[in-house]
């Protein structure tokens, strides 16, 4: 179904000699629109699984639970870890004392070289020494990094903020590199992924536009399109994402909407959707006319876009709208009386 969106053109206000509001109606550069069905996803959304072996000693959160960024959400025993963390520790601190020792040394060789007091062979050995002595201390040092990151490997941290979706272990469990944890979603960032037809999809890609409609509230603009290289050979449609803007209200994952996807543009002529007023069926608006006299028009109208209606029938361009029909009416019953 191809569908008008996005009113590009403006009213113009229209003065006439009536106690309200009106303007001159003009027609506007609308966009048309494919609507396909789209369905809601994560773009941030992981399984955590360990990175060390350990034993499940604490479980801080379960599904349904927000998560902030960088919380703890499980500790594995770390025993094992602190121990390798010691012994890295204390091999550093002796690589350090043996550096120390061979530097002093390094000082004393080469200020007695200076005066020519030692032989180059004496001097050369105490730089190997040296050399030697540092390249230990960097090995050291590499290795309390090394039993740092694995004792923060025990402590398993949420990479974005979000809610945990499923929990794949229990308290007491061991646990390997690799074995799953945790999953979970941010609702932060989304985004929409539907399948455009064939004959639309290049068009689809020159405007690149597209909103998200969700349950009769205001659309979603799409802050940009992803467009799959390739079609499904099953239905010979194309795929694309549709990326959110953050913090959108009311959408979450899984869900389904609308995506209203920009696949051409053509004049129309649209009108407040408040200036319509309806009699059983009937829909119609208040006209103006250049005498000021206000009389009820009967019109036909199309699609509802925002505030905004299309008038498909009973109206044409430049002529004079009421903006309130509820003084419009009022001034109408009026003017019926001074005719009388």
């Amino acid at each position: 179904m191809v569908v008008a969106g996005w009113g590009l053109g403006v009213f113009v206000q229209a003065s006439a000699s009536v106690p309200f509001e009106t303007l001159r109606v003009e027609q506007q550069l609308t966009v048309q629109e494919k609507v396909v069905d789209g369905r809601i996803e994560a773009v941030q959304q992981a399984t955590i699984t360990a990175q060390t072996s350990g034993r499940i000693v604490e479980l801080l959160y379960d599904v349904d639970d927000f998560v902030e960024a960088g919380a703890v959400i499980a500790r594995l025993r770390d025993t094992e870890q602190r121990a390798r963390l010691n012994q890295a520790t204390a091999s550093l601190r002796e690589a350090q004392a043996r550096f120390n020792e061979a530097e002093t040394e390094f000082e004393r060789i080469r200020g007695i070289f200076e005066r020519q007091l030692v032989a180059r062979a004496e001097m050369d050995r105490a730089t190997a020494s040296l050399e030697a002595a540092r390249a230990r201390l960097e090995a050291a040092r590499a290795a309390v990094a090394e039993a740092e990151e694995q004792v923060e490997y025990t402590r398993i941290r949420a990479p974005y903020a979000g809610i945990v979706t499923e929990r794949f272990v229990e308290v007491g469990e061991s646990v390997s590199p690799g074995q799953p944890l945790i999953a979970g979603i941010s609702l932060e960032f989304l985004r929409v992924t539907a399948e455009v037809p064939q004959r639309h999809i290049q068009t689809v890609r020159e405007l690149g536009r597209a909103r998200v409609l969700h349950d009769g509230t205001a659309a979603v603009e799409a802050e940009q399109l992803t467009f799959f290289p390739y079609a499904d050979p099953a239905t010979n449609t194309f795929r694309v994402r549709v990326q959110l803007p953050p913090g959108i209200e009311g959408l979450f994952p899984g869900m389904f909407v609308k995506v209203a996807f920009a696949v051409g543009e053509r004049e129309r002529l649209m009108i407040p959707a408040s200036a319509v007023v309806y009699r059983g069926e009937m829909a119609g608006v208040y006209v103006v006319d250049e005498a000021g006299r206000v009389s009820l028009r009967q019109v036909r109208v199309g699609r509802v876009d925002n505030d905004q209606i299309e008038v498909l029938a009973g109206l044409e361009p430049g002529e004079q709208l009421a903006l309130d029909p509820v003084h419009a009416t009022l001034h109408l019953k009026r003017q019926q009386e001074a005719a009388r």
